[in-house]
């Protein structure tokens, strides 16, 4: 009866270090944003319905690897930047991503644990400000996705 024991022992802990190691590794996901006039807050005050733009980004491990695409906006892009906010509402800058920028920028973040939670609770957005549109020209909300 000992002999079957201890089998049956090893493979439960191995079954359990193949757990505990899948849990412990850094989990990848994809983050996007279609931007667009529409989406700034308040909307009357982009009046450029054309301009329009792309975020994608994975977070990995605490860190963000991001990519930015744009056209059509009123003038150069001044700054792009990651905020906090729900669809709907401004925030501050919590991630910067360029200043000034050019379509197809892209980059990497260190992510804080408050910045991932914010990722988590879908309340983060993408801004793309110019200078005829300093608040922000184009925004979209950052999805799973």
């Amino acid at each position: 009866m000992r002999k079957l024991a201890l089998p049956a022992i090893a493979a439960g802990t191995c079954t359990l270090i193949l757990a505990a190691s899948s849990l412990a590794a850094p989990q990848k996901t994809s983050w996007t944003a279609a931007l667009s006039s529409g989406q700034e807050v308040p909307k009357q005050v982009v009046k450029n319905t054309a301009a329009h733009g792309l975020f994608k980004g994975t977070v990995s491990g605490g860190k963000l690897k991001w990519r930015l695409t744009f056209a059509k906006l009123t003038g150069s892009a001044t700054a792009a930047h990651i905020h906090t906010g729900a669809k709907g509402k401004s925030g501050n800058v919590l991630i910067p991503l360029c200043a000034p920028c050019h379509s197809g920028v892209s980059g990497t973040a260190t992510l804080s644990a408050s910045a991932l939670n914010d990722f988590k609770k879908h309340l983060l957005y993408v801004n793309v400000h110019t200078a005829k549109n300093p608040a922000g020209e184009i925004r979209g909300q950052l999805a799973r996705g």
